[in-house]
């Protein structure tokens, strides 16, 4: 199969789909493997690496999609990809679609098929292909919140893991899934108090067990807005798979708390869990809503596009090679990661969407 890898074009995305050992591995399996020119480059992966392996360079976007057949990329379409999509495209990437109703009636009226990584699901319900890059969206979370709570960025000056003659900051981790719980690792490792909203006991139970200053706790409405109200970083990491986040932090709980706090909304590709949360990207990444500093960038780890890329590729590379296999209709896994094909939306989360 011909498989075409392009550049990124959202904003400030440094990632690339396919590393140079990946694509090559692919190449030895007897596919046509193209990329773009410099596709590579922002994750430190020059044009040359792929060539001596045998993968072949277009020169630009409408070249490498014209060559295509499965096209593997990290992030969804946006307008200069759309245009080169064709109705026999394979498309594979994260698609995020329950909080994209144009870019989905984009790719209904394309026609096209398009497997979304977030929705690939093993039986068990576990997502492979949103793992890696749900922690190092939850350990960026942690950095930037404490970054954003420095005085010079318009944060209260609050150093969250505190040091002895001072009080600890305090972290609420809303979810403790791959991103909430890559979350929570870090914020407890820092010194700060920790307080995880779950509702599953093991999930609980795994964050006890990070420390002494890790609390477990039930989202009950009222414990919710106590525990908030004296928090400095709020991290939401919601997860309904292929579904929008439902809201778990209102704008009266946001009120309560102080002036020059941060909320890091994780959950902002699928629409977000908090009220108050809307889109923004690395180039301008913060909002004030309610005296509080918000961060919503769509694509966090975007920002790591060294550590992503590796991270990202080793986890699809595997299902990459089930689609190009011909037979891939026989993996239950990804045909339950089918969002859209010939026109209609096929996955459960997404039928009945107000287009």
């Amino acid at each position: 199969m011909r498989i075409g890898v392009p550049k990124e074009t959202k904003t400030l995305e440094g990632r690339v789909a396919l590393v140079p050992a990946a694509a090559g591995d692919l190449v030895k399996r007897g596919h046509e493997v193209w990329i773009e020119k410099d596709a590579g480059i922002k994750s430190g992966f020059k044009d040359e690496q792929y060539t001596q392996l045998g993968v072949k360079i277009a020169p630009d976007a409408a070249s490498l999609y014209e060559k295509g057949e499965l096209i593997v990329k990290v992030k969804e379409p946006i307008e200069g990809d759309l245009k080169h999509l064709r109705k026999d495209h394979l498309l594979f990437c994260y698609l995020h679609l329950a909080a994209e109703p144009v870019l989905t009636k984009k790719l209904l009226d394309i026609g096209l098929t398009g497997v979304a990584f977030e929705t690939v699901e093993l039986p068990n319900g576990d997502l492979p292909l949103l793992a890696p890059m749900s922690v190092i969206a939850g350990k960026i979370a942690v950095q930037v919140g404490t970054h954003l709570l420095h005085q010079p960025e318009g944060g209260k000056g609050k150093l969250l893991g505190g040091l002895p003659s001072t009080e600890r900051g305090k972290v609420v981790v809303f979810g403790a899934g791959k991103a909430g719980s890559a979350s929570a690792q870090l914020a407890a490792a820092g010194g700060s108090n920790v307080v995880v909203f779950e509702m599953r006991q093991d999930r609980m139970d795994e964050m006890m067990a990070l420390g002494n200053n890790v609390t477990t706790l039930y989202p009950y409405a009222d414990v919710v807005a106590r525990e908030v109200a004296s928090a400095d970083l709020v991290v939401g990491a919601v997860l309904v798979t292929g579904a929008k986040a439902p809201h778990v932090l209102t704008r009266d709980m946001l009120k309560a708390m102080e002036p020059g706090s941060v909320v890091v909304d994780i959950s902002i590709d699928q629409g977000g869990c908090f009220e108050t949360s809307r889109p923004t990207t690395w180039k301008e990444p913060t909002y004030v809503e309610e005296g509080v500093t918000h961060f919503c960038v769509t694509n966090m780890p975007g920002a790591v596009p060294q550590t992503s890329s590796q991270a990202i590729c080793a986890a699809i590379l595997p299902w990459v090679n089930k689609l190009a296999s011909g037979n891939w209709r026989e993996n239950q896994a990804l045909v339950r990661g089918i969002n859209v094909e010939g026109g209609k939306l096929v996955h459960p989360a997404l039928q009945g969407m107000q287009l």
